[in-house]
C-alpha cells in the first residue's frame, strides 16, 4: 500500500497485520480520490474507522488542510501515527482514539466547524453505517455542503438514509464493495 499522489506520492504505508482491518486497495483508493480531487485542497477531512490511516493520509498528501483519524484498535493507532510521521504529515493530522460514536461526540464539542469530507470504512456486516450516519446527520460535524462517503459491502442496504435526513448522491460499485456518497438534505 502506498500514497497515490501529492506531496507524499509513492511513499509506502504500513498496514495493520492480521484480519482486524481491511485496507482499501490502491486501485479503489485512486478511483475514490479521482472523484474527490477538486474537493480536497484546503478541506477538513474526517477518516472514521481509519485503520492504517491511508485514506486520510492520501487526503493530506493531496492538500487537505486537516485530517482527523478515528480508530479504536491500538495497533492501528500506532500504525496511523507511524504513517503520519513517515509521510511528514503529522502536523495536519489529529488522531482520536476510541469508539467512533463516542469520538464523534467528543469531536462535536471541540469542532471548529463542519468537516468538508467524511470517509468511513466500518467493518462489513456489523451494522455501523446507520448509527454513525445518524450521529453525523443529527449533529454539527457535517452540513449541507459536506460529503459523507461510506465504503460498504455490495449487499449493504442504504434505504434508511432519507429517514435520518441524508440523501444518496451517487454510488460507485466495485467487485466486492461499493462507495456510497451521502449529503445532508436541505432544510
Amino acid at each position: 500500500m502506498r500514497v497515490i499522489a501529492g506531496t507524499a506520492r509513492s511513499l509506502p504505508l504500513k498496514t495493520v497485520e492480521g484480519m482486524e482491518t481491511r485496507p482499501t486497495t490502491d486501485r479503489i483508493k485512486e478511483t475514490l480520490f479521482n472523484m474527490l480531487n477538486s474537493r480536497i485542497p484546503g478541506c477538513r477531512f474526517l477518516d472514521l474507522f481509519a485503520g492504517s490511516g491511508a485514506i486520510g493520509i492520501e487526503a493530506l498528501s493531496r492538500g487537505a488542510a486537516q485530517a482527523v483519524f478515528v480508530e479504536k484498535n491500538e495497533r492501528a493507532l500506532r500504525c496511523i501515527r507511524e504513517n503520519l510521521a513517515f509521510t511528514h504529515l503529522s502536523e495536519r493530522g489529529l488522531v482520536q482514539a476510541g469508539d467512533v460514536l463516542f469520538a464523534l461526540s467528543v469531536l462535536e464539542q471541540e469542532a471548529a466547524g463542519p468537516f468538508d469530507l467524511v470517509c468511513m470504512d466500518p467493518p462489513y456486516g456489523e451494522g455501523w453505517e446507520r448509527p454513525v450516519c445518524e450521529k453525523l446527520a443529527g449533529g454539527r460535524l457535517i452540513d449541507e455542503d459536506s460529503c459523507v462517503i461510506v465504503e460498504a459491502a455490495l449487499s449493504t442496504d442504504f434505504s434508511w438514509t432519507k429517514d435520518i435526513g441524508l440523501a444518496i448522491q451517487k454510488e460507485k460499485k466495485y467487485k466486492t464493495n461499493k462507495h456510497v456518497w451521502l449529503r445532508k438534505e436541505q432544510k
